[in-house]
């Protein structure tokens, strides 16, 4: 079985943010990591590896440019067998999965995993779009997987709770906790990780739109601190803001 896991490279969530000249978020000093919700989707491939060590190869497939190198050999280390990078700058959903689709066009898959969202955008598109793309079957959140031979038993969260259901594969999952636990590359992964082979794609598809410029929408907070037994004056003020 072969599996995809995609990745995003995400600003860690501690990083300051600030904007450019042209409103803009600067990148100047901020930490990427890999966007914690494929964290779950590679852990969980990586189970499924272990429990299958002979029969289960993994792929990172990542859409970046090479300063995401580190990441990808992160994701390596911890016990992906080879990755993929498609060297152009992602901008939109849609182009990703285009890039996706294209690659297993062209080299067979049984699953493809990958967050529900990545955590700087929150789109949570790109598995949709993927598997409208293949015409695979798709599912998201998925907060449990297993596999026996081509069948998949899933838990998948929806509105109401959660849903168990059972499907074939190949499949376009969207994953998220509590699917794996994050895992911690050994030593010995690192190492191994080194002579582990990054192969590098041009991109096949083109953004469906140009960046500009971001509007900030600035607002005025007036930071007044209200106290529960004096609701009334926050309803006085809101009355009056509302007539203005």
């Amino acid at each position: 079985m072969k599996i995809l896991v995609c990745i995003s490279a995400v600003p860690d969530t501690t990083s300051k943010i600030s904007l450019s000249s042209n409103n803009f978020v600067n990148m100047d000093g901020l930490t990427f990591i890999t966007g914690p919700y494929e964290d779950y989707a590679l852990s969980r491939a990586i189970e499924l590896k272990e429990a299958n060590p002979d029969s289960i190869e993994i792929t990172i497939f990542h859409v970046g440019l090479d300063d995401a190198e580190p990441i990808i050999r992160k994701c390596l280390a911890l016990g992906a067998d080879s990755a993929i990078r498609v060297h152009v700058k992602a901008n939109d959903s849609l182009q990703v999965a285009h890039e996706i689709a294209a690659f297993v066009q062209e080299n067979p898959v049984d699953l493809i995993l990958m967050g529900k969202e990545s955590i700087d955008y929150n789109a949570g598109l790109v598995h949709l779009y993927t598997a409208n793309i293949l015409g695979w079957n798709h599912y998201s959140p998925v907060m449990n997987l297993s596999i026996e031979n081509d069948s998949c038993s899933l838990k998948v969260e929806s509105s109401v709770g959660s849903v168990q259901l059972s499907c074939s594969l190949p499949l376009v999952l969207g994953c998220q906790e509590p699917i794996a636990e994050w895992k911690i590359p050994s030593m010995r992964g690192i190492m191994a990780a080194r002579t582990k082979p990054i192969v590098v794609r041009q991109a096949i598809a083109a953004s469906s739109f140009t960046y500009e410029r971001d509007e900030v929408n600035e607002q005025n907070r007036k930071g007044i601190l209200f106290q529960r037994e004096n609701l009334t004056e926050l309803i006085d003020i809101i009355k009056k803001e509302v007539r203005s």
